[in-house]
């Protein structure tokens, strides 16, 4: 066998050995996108968006107000993707008490 066939037989099968690694951990990320903690947090930033919806709707709060609140929404989202992402596709406790707490804050602007 020729020392190019070689190298291309190699490159194939680092490319592949790559492949494998690549798929098993998007899988292990898209499963963990339902992690408990991560649900939860989702589930709260879902809920404070129609509270923000209905809020407008019944003309209790400005258009320009809940575009704030939603911005902030939007913020505590991409933080809790981008921990999870650094934590094979969940957040930690602390992590979540941390995004626990911003979403308090948005919470109380909610209704007032």
């Amino acid at each position: 066998m020729s020392n190019a066939i070689r190298k291309t037989l190699s490159l194939i099968g680092v490319v592949g050995m790559l492949a494998a690694v690549s798929a098993q951990s998007f899988a292990a990320t898209e499963f963990q996108k339902e992690h408990p903690r991560r649900a939860e947090v989702n589930h709260r930033l879902e809920n404070q968006d129609k509270r923000i919806h209905q809020e407008v709707k019944e003309g209790k709060m400005s258009k320009a107000e809940a575009k704030k609140l939603h911005k902030d929404d939007h913020q505590i989202r991409k933080e809790e993707k981008a921990m999870a992402s650094q934590n094979g596709g969940h957040i930690t406790k602390l992590e979540q008490k941390t995004l626990n707490q911003q979403e308090n804050s948005v919470s109380k602007q909610i209704g007032k």
